[in-house]
């Protein structure tokens, strides 16, 4: 195998391993798999008959495809005191304390952010929205599935770190959106360097 043939062969396989990761080939969720879901969230005594319809639905209507969660938060201006906040610590490093679970368990099953900032002004457009003027930060989380984000948020792990989410957070709102689409996917952008970086070296090397 000549040299340029084989940087092809290594863009394909590099790309071929980031494709398979990064995508969902599980499908929609399947009923055992909502049973099982479902009897899960029943248990829990903190699920009303709302959530538990509500996440039913969700379930229900998954399209096997990734997802994004549309998420506004307002952090308190001093986090609720509670085991595990030490004295002076601000919002932001108690929902840091969070996300030390969140991060690497969201980039084990290829999620992430694909939009985060600070509001950078109060909301400039209400309607029937009494309460809902102040957010300190909006963002938009990527789930390789519905099915990753539940075993993400299932995880012992997740409960025992959630705390720490209502202790900096005055409040949030979140919801998914599915069909979504953006011009920056990683996959069509990771395709166009490999295939720049494979070009340029078969045509050094020729």
């Amino acid at each position: 195998m000549n040299k340029s043939r084989r940087v092809w062969v290594i863009a394909t396989v590099v790309y071929a391993l980031f494709f398979s990761w990064y995508t969902s080939f599980g499908g929609p969720l399947t009923d055992v798999e909502i049973d099982r879901y479902m009897a899960r969230i029943s248990a829990n005594p903190g699920s009303s008959p709302e959530t538990i319809e509500m996440m039913r639905r969700f379930m229900e209507e998954d399209s096997g495809d990734d997802f994004v969660m549309i998420n506004l938060i307002e952090l308190h201006e001093q986090p609720l005191v509670i085991e595990g906040v030490r004295p002076g610590e601000t919002s932001e490093e108690v929902l840091a304390k969070y996300m030390q679970y969140m991060s690497p368990a969201l980039f084990s099953r290829a999620s992430h952010p694909v939009l985060i900032g600070r509001a950078a002004n109060q909301a400039m457009d209400l309607m029937n929205a009494p309460g809902m003027k102040h957010w300190t930060t909006g963002a938009a989380m990527r789930y390789r599935s519905r099915r990753d984000m539940l075993e993400i948020t299932m995880n012992p792990e997740f409960r025992s770190s959630h705390q720490f989410k209502v202790a900096a957070m005055a409040k949030t709102i979140a919801f998914p959106i599915d069909p979504w689409f953006h011009l920056g996917d990683p996959r069509l952008l990771l395709a166009l360097l490999l295939a720049f970086i494979a070009a340029a070296l078969s045509r050094r090397s020729a």
